[in-house]
This record gives structure tokens, C-alpha cells and sequence, in this order.
């Protein structure tokens, strides 16, 4: 199963029993909320992967950045690595001043090509 989305509602179908028996790929906005939203995924469905949200997918879109109006700052301890690495330079500013990616604004050609690797 594929999820696209869904925000903080996204935990009350993390609850389904039938989700802990199915492979899970989460993918939401590049930003801090984003992967908030991923790491409260995981506390429920631990074996839930994210796809799309990486630091390549973020560089490859530069031209469709937004500005996250009201990123948070939080121990996400449900991240891997690289996410976490992810996270942290989105906190800190590294590529600009709340830089958000949409997960709208993404190339279709994109998600077409992430999605067949599955």
C-alpha cells in the first residue's frame, strides 16, 4: 500500500490491524512536518518506509519549493538516517528558511518512476 499523504489524520488509519500485515510507503511533504508525520507512522507501523522523501528528491525540485509557514523543532527518534539527516538540515536552514517541497509540486514523471521501483 502506497499512502499519499493524508497529514496528522494519518494516525488514526496507523491504528488498522490489516495495515501491520501489508507493506506500507508513506509520502508526504519534504518539510519538518512531513517527517513529524512519518516518525508518528512509525510508532505504530514501524516497518513503514518513506518514499520521495529524500534529499535527492528536495535538490531535483529546487524551482518548486514553498516556504513552510510554522515548521517544528521536535526528537524525531523514528527516523532512519538519512531522514533524520534530512529533518535536521531542513530545521536548521540549510537550503533557506523553512524550505518546504509540496508533495503536490513534485514531477509526475517523478512519482511514476519512484512508484515502479516498488
Amino acid at each position: 500500500m502506497v499512502i499519499f499523504g493524508s497529514g496528522y489524520a494519518l494516525s488514526s488509519m496507523a491504528d488498522m490491524a490489516w495495515l501491520r500485515r501489508t507493506r506500507v510507503y508513506y509520502w508526504g511533504d519534504i518539510d519538518t512536518h512531513g517527517f513529524r508525520i512519518l516518525d508518528r507512522l512509525r510508532a505504530k507501523l514501524p516497518n513503514a518506509r518513506s518514499i520521495m522523501m529524500d534529499r535527492r528528491t528536495l535538490l531535483a525540485h529546487e524551482q518548486h519549493w514553498v516556504r513552510e509557514e510554522s515548521p517544528v523543532n521536535a526528537a524525531l527518534s523514528g527516523l532512519t538516517d538519512d531522514e533524520a539527516a534530512l529533518y535536521r538540515d531542513l530545521v536548521e536552514g540549510v537550503f533557506g528558511e523553512n524550505v518546504r517541497l509540496e508533495q503536490e509540486r513534485v514531477r509526475f514523471s517523478w512519482v511514476e518512476a519512484a512508484l515502479a521501483k516498488l
